[in-house]
């Protein structure tokens, strides 16, 4: 990476995009991670829904959807099949969202619970952008993530005009499910050392999409070449050992 995109990532503060766990009505909602095992084995879950709801005229891109729909496929156990719903929604906050914000919107408008006989998987991507306007997208429990793509939009940079919202929409949304599935460290300890020391629960290898700097808008200055949409192999080996069992797994609202 060269060092202006260097200089340009170490001077921007960077808001971490997972949260705390929240009690939402006396009912866990877990932190990020917490449904890594009910996505990744098949003993409890055999079919998964992602449910998408997005303010009018911010859907996502379909190479979004299509990517996200791969790279669940490559590391969830679900013989039934991962399904991807897209709803239009109007929702009441348009302006600064922060993580409790996310959470109870998010718990508002999902359809139905994470943890019926199908899991479910929550996206919302509203008008507006987050308290901290570097930031892109943000992982607030089990199930809930939120992408803020005025944000994204604001991201591309005339140092890259080959980077678009929509590659950075891409990583974006890849990264945060990245959370969900517990990487990197967030609900277990990895036996390789692949976390940034200084972004926890962040990846230091900038070709995996797990890379710390994805999830704020200098990503729309990379000038590494293409954004980083793929898993590398550490984050792989990770999720298979905690779907094996030989990694212990905490914090899990669903276990064998």
């Amino acid at each position: 990476m060269c060092f202006l995109l260097s200089f340009l990532m170490i001077s921007i503060p960077i808001s971490g995009c997972t949260s705390d766990i929240e009690d939402i009505f006396g009912e866990s909602w877990g932190v990020p991670g917490g449904l890594a095992l009910a996505c990744l084995r098949d003993d409890a879950y055999r079919e998964m829904v992602v449910e998408i709801d997005h303010a009018p005229g911010y859907s996502p891109e379909p190479s979004t959807v299509s990517l996200l729909k791969q790279r669940l496929d490559q590391v969830c156990d679900k013989p039934d099949g991962i399904q991807i719903e897209l709803t239009e929604v109007n929702f009441a906050e348009t302006t600064t969202w922060n993580a409790n914000k996310v959470r109870e919107i998010g718990h508002e408008t999902m359809d139905e619970d994470p943890q019926t006989d199908i899991l479910r998987w929550h996206v919302i991507m509203p008008q507006g952008t987050y308290s901290d306007e570097s930031v892109l997208g943000v992982a607030v429990d089990a199930s809930t993530i939120a992408l803020f793509s005025d944000s994204i939009d604001d991201s591309t940079s005339i140092l890259n005009p080959r980077i678009s919202a929509e590659d950075i929409e891409n990583s974006v949304m890849v990264h945060e499910f990245g959370h969900l599935l517990g990487l990197v460290n967030l609900v277990y300890t990895s036996p390789a050392d692949h976390e940034d020391s200084e972004h926890p629960g962040h990846s230091n290898n900038e070709d995996s999409v797990m890379y710390w700097a994805v999830e704020t808008f200098t990503i729309g200055a990379w000038l590494g070449g293409e954004l980083p949409t793929e898993f590398d192999q550490d984050d792989l080996n990770d999720m298979e050992g905690m779907k094996s069992g030989e990694l212990e797994t905490k914090d899990q609202l669903w276990r064998p």
